[in-house]
Parts: structure tokens; C-alpha cells; sequence
């Protein structure tokens, strides 16, 4: 009897331990140690061409040579993006649907829109930020000014004489205008364009007089001299433009805008998954010839981790949100 008792008491003891080391392991997240099984579907709710689309291209091939499964890039563009982040936002959180968010999907439009079809900080698992895009102020050569003190005096000269185009309201391209007449008190007229390439196109036709736009947009026409380069928008030069100042140094002090694109996923998406969506890009963005390739049109490489990007989408739609209140801008 005693050596039942005995017996069952090492019994107990090594159930005790056993239970004690499962408490301690990690609970799995569910997700298939397969993933992906099947293609996966980056949306970029822009038109095609552009930084964004450029950043969701790279970031597809990449995926599909790590993993040799399809990554189809779907460009859903309209409203400012939001209608191919609603629909990210209500797809399956499994993986298999991402989204390249930006800037303006994720930090501008909750404060621009009456409603959009998804709340950008619960709607979404961030995975990590990609890129960067720094913007440049260039003027048509028709406007006889080559500084960016010399603009400022000739908009203050003649007020309301002088226009810039941006890409859409309550954008990037237009806030980053409404916050160079705030801070230098210039008169200067925004003329709101459908997309981009519309608005670039009336810059060079002379239609427009000038725009705060990426780099990756003027870049083909500033050595054939049918734009003009004042001023990029970073605390720092860019190697894509060297010998264009910062707009610190052109006469605006303390002057920074800058854009950013992010991959996410629909929010209940597998730690997982979430973990090896982030590695490979993590990964990619180190890769000297993917630095390379962005760097030389205009564009920054950089990647993080969920946490660094969800806290980014939070501290940005404080950031942005004051200024569309302060500059009044709707498309509502």
C-alpha cells in the first residue's frame, strides 16, 4: 500500500509539472504553418503608376519569390482610396487580402471624410511600413522665380495671381500647400485635380503654375527644364534631387511633409501570419538593390515593426487631423 501511495504521489507530481510547462509555452495563433496555401491579393486602392503602386509591385514580387506562391497586385482606386481599404477592411482575416495604406487612407481621411467604410486604426492588423515618399515643390518656367524666397515675394506681391495643383482634395499635395501659405502668409490659389498625373500634366502645360508633389512625379522633366525644382519637403536633401534645398534652407523654417505608405491586413488576421507578412518585408527592405532602385526615384526604404506602425497611424491622425480642421478642407 505504501508503495501505491508512493507511486501515485510521482504520478501527481510529474502531472503537476507537465501542466505547469504547457501554461508556459505561447499559445499558437491558429494559423496554418502552410500559409500561403493559395494566392494572396495585395489591394492598392490607387490608380495605377505612382509611388504607391510601385511600393505595392516591389512588395508582391518579393512575396512571391519567398514563398513561390502568386501575389496578384489589384489596383481599386477611388474616393481617396477608401473604397479599396473598405473593402480590405471587410474581407477575411486570414492572410489572403492585403492592403497598401498610406498617408492619406490611413491618417487624413478619417478627418477629411463625413464616413468612410472603415476605421483605420480598428479595421486593420499594420504588418509594417515600407517606404517613404518625400515631396518636392517645382514651379512651370513660366513663373519667373528660381528661390523659394523669391515665390513667396511674387505671391505676395501679386495675391491670388499665383495657383498650385495638387492631386485631389484634403491630400498630401494639397494640405502640404494650404501649410506653405499658413506658415509664410503667401495668397496663392489651389486648383484641385482628378489624380496625380492630371494635375502634373496642367503643371507642365502651364495650366498650373506649381505644386508640392513626390519626387517620383516631376522627376523626368526637371533636366529637360520643362519643370523647375525649388525646395524638397525633408529635413534632409535627397540623393534623387542633391542640389535642391530643403525648404528649411530655401526660407521656411521648420517646414516638413512627408508621405509613407504601410502593408496591413483585416484586423483578427493570425499573430502568425502577421509575423511572416513582417519578416519578408523587414527582409526585402534591407536588400541593397531594392534601396537602391527606390532611393534613385525619389523615394525613402525603411520598415518596422506592427507596433511602431499602428502607433505611427495613431500619432498621424492627431497630426493631420488638426490640420484639416485648421485649413477647413472637405470633399464632403
Amino acid at each position: 500500500m505504501l508503495a501505491l501511495v508512493k507511486f501515485l504521489s510521482v504520478v501527481i507530481a510529474m502531472a503537476d509539472l507537465l501542466a505547469a510547462g504547457a501554461m508556459a509555452q505561447p499559445v499558437s495563433s491558429g494559423a496554418p504553418l502552410n500559409f500561403p496555401a493559395k494566392p494572396v491579393h495585395l489591394v492598392v486602392p490607387f490608380a495605377p503608376a505612382g509611388a504607391g503602386d510601385l511600393f505595392g509591385r516591389t512588395v508582391a514580387q518579393r512575396y512571391k519569390e519567398a514563398w513561390g506562391q502568386e501575389v496578384v497586385v489589384e489596383n481599386r482606386g477611388g474616393a481617396g482610396g477608401n473604397i479599396g481599404a473598405g473593402y480590405v477592411a471587410k474581407s477575411a482575416p486570414d492572410g489572403y487580402t492585403l492592403l497598401l495604406g498610406n498617408l492619406g487612407v490611413l491618417a487624413i481621411n478619417p478627418a477629411l471624410y463625413k464616413e468612410v467604410p472603415y476605421d483605420s486604426i480598428k479595421s486593420f492588423d499594420p504588418i509594417s511600413l515600407v517606404g517613404g515618399t518625400p515631396l518636392l515643390l517645382v514651379v512651370h518656367p513660366s513663373v519667373p522665380v528660381k528661390t523659394v524666397r523669391e515665390l513667396i515675394a511674387l505671391a505676395k506681391a501679386q495675391p491670388g495671381k499665383l495657383n498650385f495643383a495638387s492631386a485631389g482634395i484634403g491630400g498630401p499635395t494639397h494640405l502640404a500647400g494650404e501649410i506653405l501659405k499658413s506658415d509664410t502668409g503667401a495668397n496663392i490659389v489651389h486648383v484641385p485635380y482628378k489624380g496625380n498625373m492630371a494635375a502634373i500634366t496642367a503643371l507642365i502645360s502651364g495650366e498650373a503654375h506649381m505644386m508640392i508633389t513626390t519626387i517620383l512625379t516631376p522627376l523626368p522633366y526637371l533636366d529637360k527644364g520643362r519643370l523647375r525644382a525649388l525646395a524638397v519637403t525633408t529635413r534632409k536633401r535627397q540623393p534623387a534631387v542633391p542640389q535642391v534645398p530643403t525648404m528649411d534652407e530655401a526660407g521656411v523654417p521648420g517646414f516638413e511633409v512627408s508621405g509613407w505608405y504601410g502593408v496591413l491586413a483585416p484586423a483578427g488576421t493570425p499573430a502568425d501570419i502577421i509575423g511572416k507578412l513582417n519578416s519578408e518585408i523587414v527582409t526585402m527592405m534591407r536588400s541593397p538593390a531594392v534601396n537602391e532602385q527606390f532611393v534613385r526615384q525619389g523615394l525613402e526604404v525603411f520598415s518596422s515593426s506592427p507596433e511602431q506602425f499602428s502607433a505611427k497611424i495613431k500619432s498621424d491622425r492627431v497630426k493631420w487631423g488638426k490640420v484639416v480642421r485648421n485649413t477647413r478642407a472637405t470633399v464632403d
